[in-house]
């Protein structure tokens, strides 16, 4: 298994839109519209997937503000995703990983990530921060991870 960015693959873009918007059910553009963005060189946004041979089975990305409030808190870790048949085998801490690395090799040390869950990140360096509130008017945990 490998992890490969839009960045450096830009011919697994579309592959990787409709893979990420499938998961999340956010449109198909809007992933589209970031990849692209992502292709121009900025450090942010960015996005990475897990290829087994050529099957998408994870991935993340890395965008200015994952949907809520708190606009300080940037840039967000976002889409995190592992196929239910490959969980469990660390692919998400390897994606973990290998995206502050990344960002960390782009000049970025904090990263900040929303998320329901409450003990799944703090494994892989990661530490609750603050609650946010969502532009859904709902409430999550924010994480904080420093390289």
């Amino acid at each position: 298994m490998r992890i490969v960015s839009v960045y450096d693959y830009p011919e697994l873009l579309d592959e990787m839109a409709v893979w990420f918007s499938k998961k999340w059910g956010i449109p198909l553009e809007a992933y589209q519209e970031s990849m692209k963005e992502c292709l121009l060189g900025n450090s942010v946004p960015q996005w990475y997937v897990m290829l087994d041979n050529e099957r998408i089975v994870g991935g993340l990305g890395v965008i200015a503000n994952d949907f809520h409030m708190r606009k300080d808190l940037t840039p967000n870790v976002c889409a995190v995703y592992v196929e239910e048949d490959m969980r469990n085998q660390g692919i998400a801490g390897k994606l973990l990983n290998h995206v502050c690395g990344q960002m960390h090799d782009k000049g970025i040390d904090t990263l900040y990530l929303l998320t329901d869950h409450t003990s799944f990140y703090e494994r892989y360096g990661w530490q609750y921060y603050c609650d946010v509130i969502e532009d859904s008017g709902g409430t999550s945990r924010m994480y904080i991870h420093t390289y």
